[in-house]
């Protein structure tokens, strides 16, 4: 696993590959969230109407293949750590495993290094005379947090100074089953208890549940982040409770209610007042280490023109995020972790010898096939080269009323930018699979994978008429498993009977399929590679455009032999 750019120093001028040639238009398509399962009803790709690429599957071993998207592979902790989009891209991109996300967290807290960091020591300015507010998702499900890293840093920063400590609690039920944010706040009362006895203030001061409270993505609805902003800021919602595991006990006594949407809540001392306001002089950690739930939050805890919704304060505090949410946006300017420096992607080892490209998605994933591709790089490597366009996703309409979402739109941009025949690459993620499929509807899902399929063929149709090539792929599974599944593999039913969505991404692997007149007939999936993974693309796709990969790159997937 990377930690420096192997390849520093070596030139950047790629070897013609001695038996395919350049000049051929390749385009990429990554489906977002399309993973690969048994058929079964809750498997929306299998459920859903898609010729397309069902036609390409019949073409394995030779041109359809699976490879991995979670865990080692893409540079996460364990095997049992889903994959998600930004390190599938990165991986896509990079054509090397870099310590990731959790990662990247783990070896910061393992070493001690993440408190000689300039992010911790910005924030323990605060310790002497403030508090240390840490907000996040409370959960062990290894997609947005992990409940021991957390446990890790309130040992860490209350050796290291913090006296005075709040946790303000987001309950999962998303990514870990829905009831187990009970277990995890009796968990977390034990570790404050023991700080306590240490003579350290730790107290849990608000909470709520992801999805109504302060988690929200994308601008889609900032409300969400105002709920949160109330309870964790302004110590104000709509239920007080005394304590944390009797808030989340009373709280989920409703019918109706489950960990994603649990109302926001305020913990308060004996006279009724708020335990852990956000004041002047605090210190304020938002410990999720993925980054699309925590980016609205921090535009609202570090941005001092901010409109989207009426703060009625704005506390001058210290505020620093786990990892940079935002490389682009320099969001939040300072971090406990410094991302992985992910030198020498293909993208710029492509645009360094000339190979011209285009890159479209709309808004939810644009970053993604431009910014996450190019190794959390910002703008162009080459501008007379490269063109990103970006088609603005849906606002405030929830994706399973709008399924289809901008699916087609970005195939007829991909199909005009081939045909244009100024782009020797045409990069495109069709995000259906992934957005639809966290919303648990089953019936919008399958609408949505439709719609991703169709928009794939009006690309490899252009592809056709070009005399191109084409790579299809997917940074991580999502859409061909929607149901919570017990240890036999059995759909989780609640208890009216209905089978449990699952929300989350998945551990399947996921598929890569290559063809396209312009392919050469002896190209095939080399057999020796069953462990291959996402960073095995980058090498697989610089082969098609008639290059030889970096020698430091994961190897390519593909082999030419004689017919």
């Amino acid at each position: 696993m990377a930690t420096r750019p192997p390849g520093e120093g070596k030139p950047w001028e790629l070897a013609a590959h001695p038996r395919l040639a350049k000049g051929t238009v390749v385009g990429v398509v990554v489906l977002d969230g399309w993973g690969e399962a048994p058929p079964d009803p809750f498997n929306c790709i299998h459920a859903a109407d898609t010729p397309t690429l069902d036609a390409l599957k019949k073409a394995a071993p030779a041109r359809w293949r699976l490879i991995k998207a979670h865990g080692t592979a893409v540079g996460l902790p364990t095997d049992d750590d889903m994959g998600n989009s930004e390190v599938g891209h990165n991986a896509l991109g990079a054509g090397q495993i870099y310590a990731q996300g959790a990662k990247l967290v783990d070896l910061a807290l393992a070493s001690g290094k993440i408190y000689e960091g300039e992010g911790f020591k910005y924030i323990r300015q605060s310790f002497d005379d403030g508090t240390l507010h840490l907000i996040g998702l409370l959960s062990d499900g290894g997609v947005h947090s992990r409940f021991d890293q957390l446990q890790l840093l309130l040992k860490g920063a209350s050796e290291h100074g913090a006296r005075r400590i709040r946790v303000h609690v987001l309950t999962d039920g998303r990514d870990v089953l829905d009831g187990s944010s009970v277990r995890f706040v009796e968990m977390l009362e034990e570790d404050l208890a023991r700080l306590r006895e240490k003579g350290v203030d730790a107290r849990v001061a608000s909470g709520g549940g992801r999805m109504y409270v302060t988690m929200d993505r994308y601008e889609n609805d900032w409300q969400v982040v105002k709920r949160g902003w109330d309870a964790h800021v302004l110590g104000e919602a709509p239920h007080k409770f005394k304590n944390a595991l009797e808030a989340v006990k009373k709280l989920r006594e409703d019918p109706k209610a489950n960990d994603q949407y649990l109302p926001p809540f305020v913990i308060v001392d004996e006279s009724g007042k708020p335990v852990g306001l956000i004041q002047d002089g605090d210190a304020v950690v938002t410990f999720n280490f993925r980054a699309d739930r925590m980016v609205m939050l921090a535009k609202a805890l570090e941005y001092e023109n901010f409109d989207k919704f009426d703060r009625v304060r704005f506390p001058k505090i210290r505020y620093a995020g786990m990892l940079q949410y935002d490389g682009e946006l320099k969001l939040p300017s300072q971090y406990l972790v410094a991302p992985p420096e992910i030198e020498r992607t293909s993208g710029e080892y492509l645009a360094r010898n000339g190979v011209r490209t285009y890159a479209c998605s709309e808004t939810v994933k644009f970053g993604h096939v431009t910014f996450f591709w190019n190794g959390n790089r910002s703008g162009y490597f080459n501008p007379s080269l490269e063109k990103y366009e970006e088609i603005p996703s849906d606002i405030g309409v929830p994706f399973n009323v709008q399924p289809k979402m901008k699916a087609l739109e970005i195939a007829q941009k991909a199909r005009d930018a081939i045909l244009s025949r100024k782009f020797d690459q045409v990069r495109v993620n069709i995000a259906n699979g992934d957005m639809v499929g966290h919303t648990g509807d089953t019936e919008a899902t399958i609408v949505g994978c439709k719609a991703a399929d169709e928009a794939v063929k009006i690309i490899l149709d252009a592809i056709e008429q070009v005399g191109g090539i084409f790579v299809l792929t997917a940074d991580h599974g999502n859409a061909e498993d929607m149901a919570k599944r017990d240890k036999s593999g059995k759909p989780l039913r609640d208890k009216d009977g209905k089978v449990q969505a699952l929300t989350s991404h998945t551990l399947n692997p996921v598929p890569i399929a290559i063809g396209g007149p312009g392919l050469a007939p002896g190209v095939r999936f080399r057999t020796d590679l069953p462990n291959a993974g996402l960073a095995n693309v980058a090498a697989t796709v610089m082969n098609l455009h008639g290059f030889e990969a970096p020698d430091h790159y994961e190897p390519t997937l593909i082999e030419v032999v004689d017919k």
